[in-house]
């Protein structure tokens, strides 16, 4: 199986380089299977249901979504009707929504989607997302009722992500990274067979600071002082994320390329 994970879209710019892009791609790279971190594509913050259309319509088959999963309030009914949103694992008990899901690709096969948020320098305390994901790896064993698995690590530390990594090694086909907005020059195939990057970065403008316009972050670094609300560069955005191919018998990556699509870095893909 082909599978593309693209990393946090950030504001308005990384909408613009999903709907313009994820169609091209997708048939470019002839994938069978897109997830898309959408955690900050509404004004930084959130995502609305109208946003995550757009997704879905440019060729998105799961949205998954973060710390900020609720920011924006019509989320709290969206992701009720709305199946192909993930929301973490670990976020609250009486969060609406699923943590994990099992969807369908081309061909018929599953895949197995899931989230979690890591504890480690995040503003609010979340449960373990250890133990949150043990129960879902268990019930969904690779070679089993599912053909591909593929885990977003939502967390600040890389030390976190790297445990929770090899945490998934051997029981999922993909641990990928979020939240941090920088790609991790990382990407590999672990011991057991699960594709690993530390953090896929976002799909936004680079020329900026974690995707925000640059001057009220500097303000703050340089003074301690905040002046206004942080608001999305708007720039030409950068698609980042990974690609990876599974062997659909045992669900293991057989391999696995960085993106890097448009935009001001380095180029880089399956093809």
């Amino acid at each position: 199986m082909k599978i593309l994970f693209l990393g946090d879209v950030v504001g308005r710019a990384g909408r613009r380089a999903i709907t313009e892009n994820l169609p091209r791609l997708r048939e470019a790279w002839r994938l069978d299977f897109v997830v898309v971190n959408g955690e900050n594509a509404s004004g930084g913050m959130g995502l609305t249901g109208a946003h995550c259309k757009s997704f879905l319509e440019a060729g998105a088959d799961v949205v998954t979504l973060g710390d900020h999963a609720f920011d924006q309030k019509d989320m709290m009914q969206f992701i009720e009707t709305e199946p192909r949103v993930i929301r973490p694992l670990n976020f609250s008990k009486v969060a609406p929504g699923k943590g994990a899901r099992v969807f369908d690709a081309r061909g018929g096969r599953k895949v197995l989607v899931a989230q979690v948020l890591g504890q480690v320098f995040m503003k609010r305390p979340f449960d373990d997302p250890f133990s949150a994901l043990d129960t879902v790896l268990k019930t969904h064993p690779l070679g089993g009722l599912v053909q591909a698995s593929l885990i977003d690590i939502h967390c600040e530390a890389t030390s976190e992500k790297m445990g929770i990594g090899h945490y998934c090694d051997g029981r999922a086909s993909i641990a990928v990274g979020t939240h941090t907005h920088v790609p991790t020059g990382d990407a590999q195939i672990l011991p057991g067979g699960t594709a690993y990057m530390t953090d896929a970065g976002m799909c936004g403008d680079y020329n900026s600071v974690i995707g925000m316009e640059k001057t009220e972050p500097m303000r703050r670094f340089i003074t301690g002082m905040p002046r206004d609300r942080f608001t999305p560069a708007e720039g030409e955005a950068t698609l980042s994320g990974l690609y990876v191919e599974t062997d659909d018998r045992t669900g293991k990556a057989t391999r696995i390329e960085m993106v890097r699509q448009g935009g001001r870095l380095q180029q880089s893909g399956p093809l």
